[in-house]
């Protein structure tokens, strides 16, 4: 794996090369193996957390793991073009704007012993504005190459805090043109639908049940695409345990093989449809 500034990631995007690169502070990787109409992210996958704000965090190291989306950047892996995050979204949020992106209390309770000083939240958003500035450079290429492009934002959710019987997946599609894309959406959820886990529960994909796909990544991503999807995915954490961090890689494995095939093939599928239209 390369080590690239945002700048010469921007730079071979722009020359269309293909490279597999960490950011020189490690704080997200890109994976182009090729230059195809559909992008998987992982924007919660990080678990990173510096020295200084270990030390000074009010939460442990599983309460963070509890509200992150551990190995979602396992499950898209196989994929040709991957952004995976790999700092903690308890340093600062990629999928919140930039005014929340650095969070002052976390689910409740007051993340820091001392508050942060403007100095060190501004380290944090200058991270936040340079993996967006990736973002947008590989949105404008994507289209300028395919006019129409899909991307498949994978997050996680624990599953157990819900009172009331609750998805595998979730699908959320309150911020995108459910109107022109609403074949490519209900293909979506028959896919998930139709995946086979080695799990108890019976695997079915919800729309805007859970989640309604209010995260920045989907909104970034449309604001400044012209013809891209984006669907916002969650699986629950049923390939974990929630309460001791005990992943079951089985189920992992599963889900990541099925997703090598599915996503390919749907993203196939809404190219051939988007494109012929916007021709």
């Amino acid at each position: 794996m390369l080590k690239l500034s945002v700048q010469e990631m921007i730079d071979k995007i722009q020359r269309e090369e293909h490279f597999n690169a960490v950011t020189t502070d490690y704080s997200f990787s890109l994976k182009i193996e090729d230059y195809v109409p559909y992008v998987c992210a992982a924007v919660h996958d990080g678990h990173q957390f510096a020295l200084d704000l270990w030390e000074n965090c009010l939460h442990t190291a599983h309460d963070r793991w509890y509200e992150e989306d551990p190995c979602t950047g396992i499950m898209i892996s196989d994929m040709p073009i991957t952004l995976i995050a790999h700092d903690s979204r308890f340093e600062y949020d990629l999928n919140r704007d930039p005014e929340n992106a650095v969070y002052d209390t976390a689910w409740g309770k007051e993340l820091w012993r001392t508050p942060l000083s403007r100095k060190r939240k501004q380290q944090s958003l200058q991270k936040h504005e340079n993996f967006y500035k990736v973002v947008k450079a590989l949105v404008h290429k994507l289209e300028e190459l395919y006019v129409s492009t899909v991307f498949y934002d994978m997050h996680s959710y624990n599953w157990k805090r819900w009172d009331r019987k609750v998805p595998v997946f979730n699908i959320g599609t309150t911020n995108v043109d459910e109107e022109t894309f609403r074949v490519a959406i209900m293909q979506w959820q028959d896919v998930l639908n139709d995946l086979s886990l080695p799990i108890e529960q019976e695997v079915e994909c919800t729309i805007n049940d859970v989640f309604k796909g209010n995260g920045y990544f989907l909104k970034f991503v449309t604001a400044h695409s012209k013809n891209t999807l984006v669907l916002a995915t969650e699986i629950s954490k049923i390939y974990c345990d929630e309460e001791t961090g005990i992943i079951y890689s089985d189920v992992v494995e599963a889900v990541r093989s099925q997703l090598s095939y599915y996503i390919k093939a749907h993203a196939h599928r809404f190219y051939d449809r988007h494109h012929q239209i916007e021709l």
